[in-house]
């Protein structure tokens, strides 16, 4: 829905502050404590180049709500997120976190306490989605009518960007899987 271009526009314009864009498989391990020195380094890393943004995708994988049948090293990841984002006996000035998710309510509502705003970016409208058709299809030779093009994009209300993306990277490979098909 275009959570990540919204951080990779607050890159660009923040250009004198240091990007760091991390998933969860980055600052997961299979190593006892090693996911929460990674998250402490993280922190770290960022108090050090000030000022600095740390943008976390899909944070929902790392920081859903406790409950009781969660494994020992999750709940300690999130412990250390807690500590990080709170700065208790750090400076946090300087430091933006962002997080982005599209289940905002599995977040433990500690995490969603620590996070002072948030942006609902809604799924793209019909002209919008319109345009997204357009622009995936670029100048990649096809029959499509501008009506076509309309159609297809009436009929995917509740479609995301990437939705589209792949609606259209897949039809596009619909002659390859013919070819492929037919030798």
């Amino acid at each position: 829905t275009g959570k990540s271009y919204l951080a990779k526009a607050v890159a660009t314009e923040a250009n004198n502050s240091t990007f760091f864009s991390v998933s969860s498989s980055d600052l997961v391990s299979k190593w006892l404590g090693e996911s929460e020195k990674l998250v402490k380094n993280l922190f770290e890393l960022a108090r050090q180049h000030k000022p600095s943004i740390i943008f976390i995708d899909e944070i929902d994988s790392l920081c859903s709500s406790r409950s009781d049948n969660e494994s020992e090293s999750a709940r300690r990841i999130k412990t250390e997120f807690l500590v990080q984002m709170q700065g208790v006996g750090n400076d946090m000035d300087g430091i933006l976190v962002l997080g982005a998710t599209n289940i905002p309510w599995v977040l433990d509502a500690a995490i969603r306490r620590r996070f002072e705003k948030r942006i609902y970016i809604a799924l793209p409208e019909e002209h919008a989605r319109l345009d997204m058709f357009k622009l995936h299809l670029g100048n990649t030779r096809h029959q499509l009518s501008e009506q076509d093009i309309k159609v297809l994009a009436a009929k995917t209300d509740g479609y995301s960007g990437a939705d589209i993306s792949i609606v259209v990277r897949d039809a596009l490979m619909q002659p390859v899987r013919k070819v492929q098909s037919a030798t």
